[in-house]
């Protein structure tokens, strides 16, 4: 039955890789402070439906953005029409940042704090930082890693 390649270990559920992964490293913020939050994350119901994927975080156009972990840039480019950097973690963690001006590009190694690229116009109305967590795949709140939200506490019943 092991050699079956039918058989396939069983997945972290996501919370878990989520508070594992926590743990082990807490992320710098990607630009200067303040940090006001133009749009906060909104977990969709399904994985198609509508929501907000990601954090709106106000900046001014032209600020550096900055690795918020060490990683390895996983994409530096266009999708669609805006420029867009991913850098993938340990942990099957993968951040986004848009619209931002790459100043790395793909396969390249970067440390937390970083400069990965410079800050564009256009993702809000007033200039802010998309910034997007996913973990295997599925799309987490970045304040998670940014130490922005306060641990759940479980009381007993009785």
């Amino acid at each position: 039955m092991r050699d079956d390649p039918d058989v396939r270990p069983p997945r972290l559920l996501p919370t878990l890789a989520i508070a594992l992964t926590f743990v082990s490293a807490l992320w710098a913020w990607p630009v200067p402070a303040p940090h006001p939050i133009a749009r906060p994350f909104i977990a969709p119901e399904t994985p198609y439906s509508a929501g907000h994927r990601g954090l709106d975080i106000r900046a001014d156009a032209g600020v550096e953005v900055r690795a918020p972990a060490a990683g390895v840039v996983h994409f530096a480019g266009f999708v669609v029409d805006r420029p867009v950097i991913s850098i993938r973690h340990a942990g099957g963690v993968l951040s986004s940042f848009e619209p931002v001006e790459p100043l790395v590009a793909t396969g390249d190694r970067v440390a937390q704090g970083d400069v990965i690229g410079t800050l564009l116009p256009g993702h809000c109305t007033t200039p802010c930082l998309h910034l997007g967590a996913r973990i295997d795949g599925e799309y987490v709140n970045p304040l998670l890693f940014l130490g922005g939200l306060e641990h759940a506490v479980l009381y007993p019943l009785d």
